[in-house]
């Protein structure tokens, strides 16, 4: 930090096992991915290449080195895995991320349907290539899946071999553990902490007020994904109470 301040909560330190943080690249090119390294790569932990961008990017196997330079697990959005499984060119994946060097993949199934127990055998397979982390919840705001669901599939995702699971939420944070204002589905996210361990979610989070909610609710070292890049130092702030919104959140004296 650029100077001291008491009452400041103490952060996990990298290379964190929780209190990660996963942004989101839609498209950055590779100056603004130099760019958002050098003032994001200490709050940085995670790089999802967002969705099926990956394809269509220039310069891709650069910026995958520029972020892998600076300390960042790079992977390719779940939508990219999906897009592959759906061609069945599941072998194809495996040899495409052995060719970029990428060591994280995403096992998701929020655009097409894989019954469950063949998705946990993806999750399996996968982990021979590096580390897992399976998405859980669909993209159809008109698919509710109830609480006691979320956990079971978390649970049996966790147990298959993925190291953290994602809790669903698009992009636009307004899917999944959302409802489609943006607002925290509560009591589905209270009930899965019952039985799956905060340390092991990442929660999808684009937006403030969500990320907010969780960092009051389990801390400022909750796991939080789908974070912009240009929200990186923002939400750092307010992770250890130096924004307007949490920032008595640490204070002994409150007033």
């Amino acid at each position: 930090m650029n100077f001291n301040l008491s009452q400041i909560p103490e952060r996990t330190a990298k290379p964190r096992q929780n209190g990660l943080t996963m942004i989101m690249d839609k498209g950055l090119s590779l100056s603004e991915a130099e760019n958002l390294m050098s003032v994001g790569s200490g709050h940085i932990d995670i790089v999802k290449l967002g969705f099926g961008t990956a394809f269509v990017t220039p310069n891709l196997r650069q910026k995958i080195e520029v972020y892998q330079k600076a300390g960042m697990a790079v992977y390719f959005g779940g939508t990219l895995f999906e897009a592959f499984l759906i061609r069945n060119q599941f072998d194809a994946y495996i040899t495409m991320i052995k060719d970029y060097g990428v060591e994280h993949v995403e096992v998701s199934d929020g655009s097409i349907t894989i019954p469950h127990a063949e998705k946990c055998g993806y999750i399996e397979k996968l982990t021979k290539f590096g580390t897992v982390l399976s998405e859980v919840g669909s993209k159809d705001a008109a698919h509710i899946i109830p609480p006691y669901k979320w956990i079971e599939l978390m649970r049996a995702e966790l147990e298959a071999g993925s190291t953290y699971v994602i809790a669903e939420a698009r992009e636009a944070g307004t899917v999944g553990i959302y409802r489609g204002s943006g607002e925290v589905r509560e009591g589905l996210v209270q009930e899965i902490l019952t039985q799956i361990p905060a340390e092991k979610i990442i929660w999808e989070a684009p937006q403030k007020d969500q990320q907010l909610y969780f960092l009051e609710l389990i801390g400022c070292n909750v796991n939080l994904g789908n974070i912009a890049p240009t929200e990186i130092i923002p939400l750092e702030a307010m992770r250890i109470g130096l924004r307007g919104d949490t920032f008595h959140l640490y204070l002994e004296n409150k007033n």
